[in-house]
């Protein structure tokens, strides 16, 4: 059975779909107030605003009781487009919470409505970087699980301790323990050059790799390398939207650059199973997370 979810994300790899017209940043406010903090209910997620713009907005949702607990930063795909939004993240964060996790499913400025270079970074950084103001979240403890262009971002926020003063998302205040990409554009470069996307990639970039590497160097999870972060890959071999390919050639240079990384190849998956909170690729994808988280 095709899912919304997967209908959104086969427009962004091409595919003609029918769903597109109501999945911009109107369709994926989320509940709450994006001008603050509501109260947490149960099933109802924490609305935070991180900045003015009514994309720079998340939602967590926190498990049941007063404890600590560990977190899982959200980050939705659609190759960084406005079209696609934080509706394709909620399922898997809402998922996440009832397996004790705080899923914590973030909306970001895309190109479209004013993201790329270096927007969107900030944002997911400035996002991230409001789990501090969280009580109840144990920051020593905290992954990111990005799908497709959120696989770029959420292993590119692993790499932000690493990255120069001044540069964009450099300097956080809650540092990740863990990546896990979901079949993710990991390499801009290789990217580019195979038209992953089309051109997605230099549209979200703002340039090509000839013409400003340094800008690559910075914004490609594949250039940052050793991130001295433990990363999960998780890819389909029928994946036909975002090659295999992107996370191969990952796992194989952050194991000669000495980082930590584990790929697990799906055998007869495609590109959306991973997004789909009933589907058994889904649970590898959380299982890695869960298993990062301890």
């Amino acid at each position: 059975m095709i899912t919304r979810r997967k209908i959104l994300l086969a427009g962004a790899g091409g595919i003609a779909s029918a769903g597109l017209a109501g999945c911009g940043p109107g369709s994926s406010s989320g509940s709450g107030s994006a001008s603050g903090e509501s109260p947490s209910k149960k099933g109802k997620p924490v609305t935070i605003s991180y900045g003015a713009d009514e994309s720079q907005v998340a939602e967590l949702y926190l498990p049941e009781g007063d404890g600590k607990v560990p977190v899982a930063v959200v980050i939705h795909g659609g190759f960084w487009m406005s079209s696609y939004g934080r509706e394709l993240a909620t399922p898997l964060a809402e998922d996440l919470a009832a397996q004790g996790i705080a899923g914590y499913a973030i909306e970001y400025r895309r190109v479209g409505n004013g993201g790329g270079w270096p927007t969107t970074f900030e944002d997911v950084a400035a996002a991230i970087d409001k789990l501090a103001d969280q009580p109840r979240l144990d920051l020593t403890k905290v992954v990111a699980v990005g799908h497709s262009a959120g696989g770029h971002l959420a292993v590119w926020a692993a790499s932000r301790p690493g990255l120069p003063p001044g540069a964009p998302g450099a300097a956080p205040r809650v540092v990740l323990t863990g990546a896990v990409s979901q079949a993710g554009v990991l390499d801009l470069v290789n990217a580019y050059d195979e038209k992953v996307g089309g051109d997605a990639v230099p549209a979200f970039v703002g340039t090509t790799p000839a013409k400003d590497r340094a800008r690559y160097q910075l914004a490609s999870p594949y250039e940052r390398l050793p991130l001295k972060v433990p990363v999960a890959l998780v890819h389909g071999t029928r994946d036909g939207q975002v090659p295999i390919e992107q996370s191969r050639r990952y796992r194989d240079a952050a194991i000669k650059a000495g980082d930590q990384v584990k790929l697990t190849e799906l055998e007869h998956v495609g590109h959306f199973e991973l997004i789909d909170p009933q589907d058994k690729a889904w649970l590898t994808c959380r299982s890695e997370a869960q298993r990062l988280l301890t």
